[in-house]
């Protein structure tokens, strides 16, 4: 049996497996262990929907990333790049500099978006690197 076939009858019991009682239960797992030649704990957890090493969806803490942003990020990265790719912690150093020197090259900033790298610590920088 091919794995995409083995989805589907599975896909086919789960509905049915979820609403019969325990003994409707038995015959169902004795029935798919010898169509797909399982195990009866690992058609149990098909059956069930388990899904082994998913983590629960909890919400973040502390301050939302800055950095996320795209404006951000674009002239984050146009200033890293001009900079020869120093690491954050000197990014974080020359910051001031070059912003002073960002509109006469590329542009007017913003002014919540020069508050922003001002407000950004050098571990919100790794984002540059993904």
């Amino acid at each position: 049996m091919s794995p995409q076939s083995k989805q589907e009858y599975f896909e086919a019991l789960h509905k049915g497996y979820k609403v019969s009682s325990r003994k409707e239960k038995t015959i169902i797992i004795d029935e798919c262990c010898v169509v797909c030649s399982y195990h009866r704990k690992h058609a149990i957890r098909r059956l069930k929907g388990y899904k082994r090493f998913t983590k629960p969806k909890t919400k973040k803490r502390g301050k939302p990333v800055v950095c996320n942003k795209d404006a951000i990020i674009l002239v984050l990265k146009q200033i890293w790049l001009t900079a020869n790719l120093p690491c954050s912690k000197r990014l974080k150093a020359i910051l001031p500099l070059w912003l002073s020197k960002y509109n006469e090259y590329f542009g007017q900033l913003a002014e919540n978006i020069i508050k922003a790298f001002l407000a950004i610590s050098p571990d919100r920088y790794v984002c540059l690197h993904h």
